[in-house]
């Protein structure tokens, strides 16, 4: 593979990234407050969840994540 196929892939990577993550900012942020409770998050925590890399997440594609473990479960 050549420096600019490799550079190409990146920035294509890249791309699709961003992309992904303002798709789902959006979808998160439509969303009405109780909705977000109730997949465990606060309005303010869209940004955080939103911002980890892929590579910190060890996936390729960002996908939201809840945010906190309080789950409730049925007694």
């Amino acid at each position: 593979m050549t420096l600019l196929s490799k550079f190409a892939e990146g920035l294509i990577g890249r791309f699709e990234n961003w992309r992904a993550r303002e798709r789902a900012y959006r979808e998160l942020s439509s969303l009405d407050d109780r909705s977000l409770a109730d997949i465990g998050l606060a309005r303010s925590d869209i940004p955080f969840v939103l911002s980890r890399k892929p590579a910190q997440m060890g996936v390729a594609r960002i996908e939201p994540e809840v945010a906190n473990s309080n789950t409730r479960r049925a007694a």
